[in-house]
């Protein structure tokens, strides 16, 4: 019996923690698809009522957001765009989804793969993709973008951080 005890500990704890995540999400009414957007647009996110579709975060700053809309509909909310990618890849209508991010410098959602991203950005999942609605000098296209991120060549990567950051010059300017 004393064998089973530290066992039986540790499953009451982790069950007593699975009932707290689950009431907490109940309570709160987190949003982590919504269904129905036959109109394919942007859902306008709730801070800190939505939750990434990849990771399960709070999305709490519209700063790195992004939405996938399916076919059918079915709207999908992300914090960085590097999690989006990486979720959207192993779907398959990936490339018949509608892809909203939330633009940098327009600061409202614009089409995801018409936008232009920076790689070298803090963004929540330390991706370091920011997306702009404007082209400028080292800003990539979608498909760059996603390449990178489905190739591990983000900032998350120690050393392609490194190799973005010391491309800055002393004023934060590449």
């Amino acid at each position: 019996m004393k064998s089973l005890r530290p066992l039986l500990i540790i499953v009451v704890i982790i069950a007593v923690i699975v009932l707290l995540f689950t009431t907490l999400a109940k309570n709160q009414n987190m949003v982590t698809v919504f269904e129905g957007n036959v109109a394919k647009q942007p859902i306008p996110i709730v801070l800190n009522h939505f939750q990434d579709s990849e990771c399960g975060m709070v999305i709490d700053e519209l700063g790195y957001a992004s939405e996938v809309v399916a076919p059918d509909g079915k709207t999908w909310f992300f914090h960085d765009h590097g999690g989006m990618v990486k979720w959207l890849e192993a779907r398959a209508f990936k490339d018949e989804a509608v892809i909203w991010v939330h633009g940098r410098d327009t600061k409202t959602w614009i089409d995801g793969r018409t936008a232009f991203y920076t790689r070298d950005e803090e963004t929540p999942m330390l991706y370091g993709f920011g997306a702009y609605r404007k082209n400028a000098p080292n800003r990539i296209d979608f498909k760059t973008m996603s390449e990178y991120t489905l190739r591990g060549e983000t900032m998350v990567n120690p050393s392609i951080r490194k190799q973005l950051l010391n491309k800055k010059d002393s004023f934060g300017n590449h």
